[in-house]
């Protein structure tokens, strides 16, 4: 469990670091508290895995990446682990999910890949099936981005 305040750096942090050359420090102004103790928690919530990684978003619109597929994969229960660790690795692919399939939709692994046109998007799902052996697979592109959030803790 987390203490209030450890809950109120994690509200911080969730907002972004700010572009500063030292952005712990606005950060700890903000919350009362010295940067170094700032620095100390943010270390030990990475120690603990309550943080996992820092990253920075590129907004992939803003730098010409305007196609989107998600790929929808019909792969055997028994093949999953290996088919999607192979999916995962190419780079174009920035998510690869395992969902359970249902009746009259046989998918099971969701891929999502970034091109600059289209059929970018295409060539990287050929490659991909031709890596895994895996056909029958599906192409949906996006055609609006309605949300596009990350997660927030401790709201109030």
């Amino acid at each position: 469990m987390l203490s209030e305040q450890e809950k109120e750096l994690v509200r911080e942090l969730q907002k972004g670091l700010p572009l500063v050359s030292r952005p712990f420090r606005d950060i700890a102004d903000r919350l009362g508290v010295c940067e170094e103790e700032v620095v100390a928690k943010v270390k030990d919530f990475l120690a603990r895995g309550i943080i996992r990684r820092f990253g920075a978003v590129v907004k992939h619109h803003d730098v010409g990446y305007v196609a989107n597929a998600m790929v929808v994969w019909p792969v055997p229960e028994e093949r999953i682990k290996e088919v999607g660790r192979v999916m995962a690795s190419f780079p174009e692919v920035t998510h690869c999910y395992n969902r359970p399939s249902a009746p009259g939709w046989p998918y099971t692994l969701y891929t999502v890949i970034h091109g600059k046109k289209e059929q970018d998007c295409r060539s990287v799902a050929e490659k991909i099936s031709l890596s895994t052996g895996i056909t029958g697979y599906r192409i949906l592109f996006s055609t609006a981005e309605l949300k596009k959030s990350s997660m927030e803790y401790f709201l109030d």
